[in-house]
Formats: C-alpha cells, sequence, structure tokens
C-alpha cells in the first residue's frame, strides 16, 4: 500500500513528461515552419530581376567571410566618384533605417530617435549584427538602400526583442554622415 502513491506519482510524472515533449515538438516544429518560409523569401528575393532583367538587388559579400552575403538595392542613384566617402567597418555612422520581418512586421525604426539629430542612429559598425556592417560599408553618405539580412548575419538562431530566431530581416536604411570616420589604432605605453 506504501508503494501505490509513489506509483502513481511516478505515473503522473512520466505523463506530464510526454506532455511537455508534445509541447516541445510544437515549438520545434514552429520554428523550422518559420525558419523554412524565411529561407524561401530570401530565395525569391534573390531570385527578382529588373524590367530589364538584371538583379534587383546587388549581392555584397563581406570581406571578413567571403561564404555569406546580403543583399542591397540602392534607390537613388549611386555616387560613382571613387572618392565619394564609405564607412570602413571600424566607423562610427548615423543612419536612419526601419526593420521589417519577411512577412512585413515592423520590428524597429530609428523614427523616434532624436540625441544625434531627428531619427538618427549612430554606432560604431563592428558594434553591429555582421549584415548591417557588410551592407553598411557598401553605401556611399546620402546613399539610401532596402538591405536584406539573411537570419546567419543578423540574430542567427537566437531571438532579439521582437525578431524571432532564424529571421532574415529587411532593413531600409539611409546612411546620413559618417561622425568618425575610423577608429584610431590604440597605442601601446611601453
Amino acid at each position: 500500500m506504501k508503494r501505490l502513491p509513489i506509483l502513481l506519482m511516478a505515473v503522473m510524472a512520466i505523463g506530464i513528461s510526454f506532455i511537455a515533449c508534445d509541447d516541445d515538438d510544437d515549438d520545434v516544429k514552429a520554428i523550422i515552419k518559420w525558419r523554412d518560409a524565411n529561407n524561401a523569401w530570401l530565395a525569391e528575393k534573390q531570385a527578382m530581376k529588373n524590367s530589364d532583367g538584371t538583379p534587383y538587388y546587388n549581392v555584397v559579400v563581406p570581406r571578413w567571410d567571403p561564404s555569406s552575403f546580403v543583399l542591397v538595392h540602392y534607390f537613388n542613384e549611386r555616387n560613382t566618384d571613387p572618392n565619394a566617402l564609405k564607412p570602413l567597418y571600424t566607423s562610427t555612422v548615423d543612419v536612419r533605417y526601419n526593420l521589417h520581418l519577411y512577412n512585413d512586421a515592423a520590428c524597429d525604426s530609428s523614427t523616434l530617435l532624436t540625441e544625434y539629430g531627428p531619427g538618427v542612429y549612430r554606432a560604431p559598425l563592428n558594434s553591429l549584427i555582421d549584415g548591417w556592417a557588410a551592407a553598411v560599408c557598401d553605401m556611399n553618405v546620402g546613399d539610401t538602400a532596402e538591405v536584406i539580412i539573411p537570419y546567419a548575419l543578423g540574430y542567427g538562431s537566437t531571438s532579439s526583442g521582437s525578431v524571432p530566431a532564424y529571421s532574415n530581416l529587411r532593413f531600409n536604411i539611409r546612411l546620413v554622415d559618417i561622425y568618425r570616420y575610423e577608429a584610431s589604432p590604440e597605442t601601446s605605453t611601453d
């Protein structure tokens, strides 16, 4: 008789673990579905063409990772001057941006920021997600672009705020200025 309560508790624990496993399976299935939808959307964006048959997006490959890429579509006529100022990976930039997920859900925007100017966000490029750095290093001051960042160069397999794991990101970015062109190298005190 003393074993009956222990046996009942064991059976209940096993039943609860099966229910928990079902919940875990549903979570995993939802994550896989989200990731697959993001991958399909990215493939559609890569395949987009202009009316003349040229690719809609430029493929930008970061120097630090030649196996990765971001997609960039410029809304302005790009400055062809070879001396046009582009930020370096170590630059601090001023940008305006809006972020959407693949399903057009708005996630973030610099619209309400005022510290560095109306709607301006300031940050060192090397402190941001790799996709941002790759795209903005390709831009000239004054450029406005739509940037598609695959999740591997975004937040990867982790969530960040309102951005779920495995999210490809769609930014509209305007490079307003380069606040600090390049961080100065650290000097030794020896």
